[in-house]
């Protein structure tokens, strides 16, 4: 017998990853995990096609959605959002609401308003204005910005060995494990190196662990770049509260943030200087749960 029962849905598309998870009366529960290859969010039609797609294949036969919450990587505007929504709430025919995976990040702590910082393989944060209206900053890419995520530690590390190179400096710890890392002879040689990947936020990400191993090691260096990276995610915070976002209480996510305590430290030192009533929440739960919460919401 086929279960008509209507599921809300919330739906976490991550850069290398999707969480759909999904709740009927009763409690029941849908949980699953999917690579996000395929995932065009810059094309509304492809997206919801997408999702729609995800949908389907992840709810039990003979089941619809009652509501749908989406937080998208790589979804920058509330523009860029609104077309998905719209796409996708034709093809369900149930309630949608599609915000940036960022914003999933406040409602899945619990809370109404505040700030989502995200430091993966890159870096963004996110609030609302007195209005409701969502605003964001950061999120700009590995070539241009994401200082304090994984990519743009390397990029910083690498410039500053460089920097260190040109002073005619020996190279240091950092300076070596950057080398090993890309695979080169020598400091040179590493720019070449950065400008070859194809895929420059994960193919300079990965290699993040080098700048901490670095700093424990004791270079002064690496442990520069953390705490420049540091200041940089606070002030990601600042600028959002010079835009009026309420701060008091910032949920912070990301496997490169939360994983290094160098860096969350130095993240925490610098917000407590710049914003000292801004709390730092390290998010505990899978950021799904703020799009579910979200799409509940929409019932």
């Amino acid at each position: 017998m086929q279960d008509s029962t209507p599921y809300a849905v919330g739906i976490d598309v991550g850069g290398t990853k999707t969480h759909l998870r999904a709740l009927a009366g009763g409690g029941r529960v849908v949980d699953r995990v999917r690579a996000s290859t395929g995932w065009r969010p810059h094309d509304p039609g492809a997206a919801a096609d997408w999702l729609t797609a995800l949908v389907h294949d992840a709810l039990p036969a003979g089941t619809r959605p009652s509501a749908v919450a989406v937080g998208g990587h790589a979804c920058e505007t509330p523009r860029q959002c609104e077309g998905i929504r719209a796409a996708l709430q034709e093809r369900l025919g149930a309630p949608a609401l599609v915000v940036g995976d960022a914003a999933l990040l406040v409602p899945a702590a619990g809370l109404e308003k505040g700030v989502g910082l995200v430091a993966g393989t890159g870096s963004v944060a996110v609030g609302r204005l007195p209005d409701g209206g969502p605003v964001q900053v950061g999120g700009w890419g590995a070539a241009l910005g994401d200082e304090g995520g994984a990519a743009g530690l390397v990029r910083e590390a690498a410039r500053a060995v460089w920097a260190a190179h040109d002073r005619g400096e020996e190279p240091d710890a950092l300076a070596t494990g950057l080398v090993a890392a890309f695979g080169v002879a020598e400091v040179p040689a590493l720019g070449a190196a950065l400008e070859a990947a194809t895929d420059v936020s994960a193919e300079w990400g990965r290699h993040s662990p080098v700048v901490f191993a670095a700093a424990e090691a004791g270079s002064p260096l690496a442990r520069a770049v953390i705490a420049d990276g540091g200041r940089a995610l606070a002030a990601l915070v600042v600028r959002l509260a010079g835009r009026g976002v309420s701060v008091d209480d910032v949920v912070v996510a990301g496997g490169t943030v939360l994983a290094q305590p160098a860096l969350y430290q130095a993240f925490t030192s610098a917000l407590a200087e710049s914003l000292p009533g801004a709390r730092p929440r390290p998010l505990r739960v899978p950021p799904v749960e703020g799009a579910l919460a979200l799409a509940r919401s929409l019932l």
